[in-house]
């Protein structure tokens, strides 16, 4: 039995054993984690983003520590917010870009496929897959599916107004949907029409087959690449390269090292490397194993990078490298 929990004040208790005052469960949803990655690919910070940039280092920070917020003060809810968690490995937490209530949070429950530009999107989904955490996908999401997973509900009739009330109440905390045209095309969340909206097409599995191929292909290297497969019980180390752009390491000493580069910038240049996270292993040089922008993602290729020491990173990309021999040993 694998057991995670939900839990909004960011108790970190709950994943604690009960031998030091803890609960004892597997993992905790990492909210910080959803909320810097949606401001990340949609630049919008609206109620609860609020706190949230979107930022290389909240990317890096969320991969290394978890939570975001330890118990610093949180503007949103003008309090504290979360406990400590420095000590606890990456796999206690679960990191996802999609549930079902962030999806249907949104007026129209969009996904964000529709909402983000794909190179980003693909490029955050391998943070997401390739990452520490233990990840989580939403239904649908695997395939970029084209149904919204909008809120609905199902009681007595008497009820439809008030739940209608209460829907519009709880989204007015977003300022965008108090405009007059969102309002007015809010989906009713009692009208069946509603519901069989939200049903997913399976055979858009072949349809949307570059999307079904990234995540397929992500979810395969993360369980065959023995030093991506064990990250979840050691913190990689991360550098910021640029406003957008960042590395996460993960070191092993048994199958030496792994290197994922993301950049959700402009294409960058970071010649000559000036970060010791991008010096390979020694007496090796990194070989690109994996890109998000191969053709069969979708993606329009990859030029060489990091050869000779020369770091020009594309602009939404995720690269993972991995050692190989020198070509320039005696």
């Amino acid at each position: 039995m694998y057991l995670v929990a939900e839990n909004e004040p960011q108790d970190t208790r709950i994943v604690r054993p009960p031998s030091s005052g803890g609960f004892g469960l597997d993992a905790l949803w990492n909210d910080d984690g959803h909320h810097t990655a949606v401001v990340a690919l949609t630049g919008r910070r609206e109620a609860y983003y609020t706190d949230y940039q979107g930022s290389a280092q909240e990317l890096i920070s969320c991969a290394k520590y978890g939570y975001l917020y330890q118990g610093q003060y949180y503007s949103w809810q003008k309090q504290r917010r979360g406990t400590p968690a420095l000590d606890l490995p990456p796999r206690a937490f679960v990191n996802y870009l999609e549930n079902h209530d962030q999806v249907a949070n949104s007026p129209f429950g969009r996904r964000l496929h529709e909402l983000a530009a794909p190179s980003r999107l693909r490029a955050l989904t391998a943070w997401l897959l390739l990452g520490p955490a233990t990840p989580m996908l939403f239904q649908g999401q695997e395939f970029a599916a084209s149904a919204p997973f909008q809120y609905f509900a199902d009681h007595r009739p008497e009820l439809n107004a008030a739940i209608d009330a209460g829907r519009r109440e709880f989204l007015s905390q977003f300022a965008s949907v108090t405009d007059a045209t969102v309002q007015r095309a809010l989906p009713p969340p009692t009208d069946v029409a509603t519901f069989e909206r939200c049903r997913l097409d399976l055979g858009e599995r072949e349809r949307h087959g570059e999307w079904y191929a990234l995540h397929r292909d992500l979810l395969a290297l993360r369980a065959a690449d023995p030093v991506i497969a064990r990250a979840g019980l050691r913190r990689p180390d991360g550098a910021v390269l640029g406003a957008g752009a960042f590395a996460l390491r993960y070191f092993d000493e048994t199958y030496s090292d792994r290197l994922l580069v993301v950049n959700l910038d402009c294409d960058l240049d970071f010649t000559p490397a000036r970060e010791p996270l991008l010096a390979p292993p020694f007496d090796a040089a990194w070989r690109l194993a994996w890109s998000s922008e191969a053709a069969q993602y979708g993606g329009q290729g990859t030029p060489a990078v990091g050869e000779d020491g020369r770091w020009r990173i594309p602009g939404g990309c995720a690269l993972l490298f991995v050692p190989a021999p020198r070509s320039d040993r005696m």
